[in-house]
């Protein structure tokens, strides 16, 4: 799976998490706390809904590693490169 699809996957989490959150106007940098006011509730509820879409576990020493979607993308595509 490319950066291209980890990215729509993200952003079609992140709008199950946050309905109110339209994924055509989240931009590549958009932090998640910082810009789109996701709570660590909401954090917590994406990597959740990431772990059960794509079976990748992402620890909570990772979580700055998808605080963006284009970090996100690039993070998700690499796990599941990764061998089991």
């Amino acid at each position: 799976m490319n950066e291209t699809e980890t990215r729509a996957i993200f952003l079609e989490e992140l709008n199950r998490v946050a309905p109110d959150i339209d994924p055509a106007t989240v931009r590549d940098t958009d932090h998640l706390q910082d810009d789109l006011d996701l709570d660590s509730m909401d954090i917590l509820n994406l990597v959740t809904a990431l772990h059960a879409r794509l079976d990748v576990s992402i620890p909570e020493s990772d979580y700055k590693e998808i605080e963006t979607p284009r970090k996100a993308s690039g993070y998700l595509a690499r796990r599941l490169r990764e061998p089991e």
